[in-house]
């Protein structure tokens, strides 16, 4: 096949042309059969519009407005209380195997680790040296007669050092962890007189019981051993930190979740049964040991006991709650 001169020179022409496009970067843009999908007239995150009194691109929410199916109404379900504004008794949803299994699940994750895997408050960090406040068992009979609502809100809320868990743990999930709460309290709280309805051997269990007892007498007495046996108002402000007293008592006398210690050592302390007491060296220790004997009025027996302070450490917080009331009458 012979090519014309024509053709030939249409050939060289469109070598030449492509040639020249080699290593060049076009400054134009690329072209667009429909431009208003990438150029839309519209106004990025925290950019100025004018045509508002306030400058601002980005609207609030109107005032009431609630999106589609965030409208929680039931108090029950989503906050744990009834219509006259009390925590419910009961879960408010069936509970089912499958609940409390799921709550098992929930509950070895995020409050094990403090509660224990039995719900007995020596979880892990617990029983170490972390400095932490040892978390109540749920096996006492205050925190058994307690009503469901009470542990959907310390959930939910936060409750004394506890923190919120509110944003890590769905609602229907923190309904499980209660339903299985519930179901740890029953499998730790059988009488012997039910036991023999189960296939179970009696004497293992009680044997295991007295290792455990002894195993948490050693720990004690390891623990008191190396406890110093000093006892100072000093000591005293440094174990008030330490055991997060000032979560729940403050020293200034703002009101918080228990009692203020200023100026409270010497003085007479109204209680819920109407009575009274002074608040002498007994009834401070008294106070830390079962706290739940004598309720202070206004306030709920929520403190947990702190059993766990040597005599030495608690005379020393006796100390350091003298000095409270010393400093406050002498500003007097």
């Amino acid at each position: 096949m012979r090519l014309s001169k024509k053709n030939i020179s249409i050939l060289l022409l469109s070598g030449l042309f492509m040639l020249s496009c080699r290593g060049h970067i076009s400054e134009k843009p690329p072209i667009h059969p429909n431009p208003n999908m990438d150029f839309q007239e519209r106004y990025n995150a925290q950019e100025v519009n004018t045509f508002f009194e306030d400058s601002m691109a980005m609207r609030r929410q109107v005032e009431g407005t609630i999106a589609r199916g965030m409208l929680k109404q039931d108090d029950a379900y989503y906050r744990g209380l009834n219509e006259s504004g009390d925590l419910v008794a009961e879960i408010p949803v069936e509970v089912t195997k499958e609940l409390i299994y799921r709550g098992k699940e929930r509950y070895d994750i995020y409050c094990s680790v403090c509660h224990g895997g039995v719900g007995n408050g020596r979880g892990i960090i617990m029983t170490g040296q972390y400095g932490y406040v040892p978390a109540p068992s749920f096996h006492t009979d205050l925190i058994r007669q307690m009503p469901d609502g009470h542990f959907f809100s310390a959930i939910t809320n936060g409750i004394r050092t506890m923190p919120s868990y509110a944003t890590q743990i769905k609602v229907q999930d923190r309904w499980a962890i209660v339903a299985y709460i519930r179901a740890l309290q029953r499998s730790q709280n059988v009488p012997e007189s039910e036991m023999g309805r189960f296939d179970v051997d009696l004497a293992e269990l009680q044997q295991e019981y007295q290792a455990e007892q002894e195993e948490l007498a050693a720990l004690e007495e390891a623990r008191s051993a190396g406890a110093s046996d000093e006892v100072s108002a000093e000591r005293g402000e440094q174990l008030y930190t330490q055991n997060a007293c000032q979560t729940c008592h403050s020293t200034d006398g703002t009101r918080l979740v228990g009692p203020t210690f200023q100026n409270l050592f010497g003085h007479d302390v109204p209680l819920e049964d109407g009575s009274t007491v002074v608040a002498d060296e007994d009834y401070i220790r008294q106070s830390i040991r079962e706290p739940n004997s004598q309720i202070v009025q206004g306030f709920a027996p929520s403190m947990v006991p702190f059993d766990y302070l040597s005599d030495s450490e608690i005379e020393s917080l006796i100390e350091f709650i003298k000095s409270l009331s010393d400093q406050s009458e002498s500003e007097e």
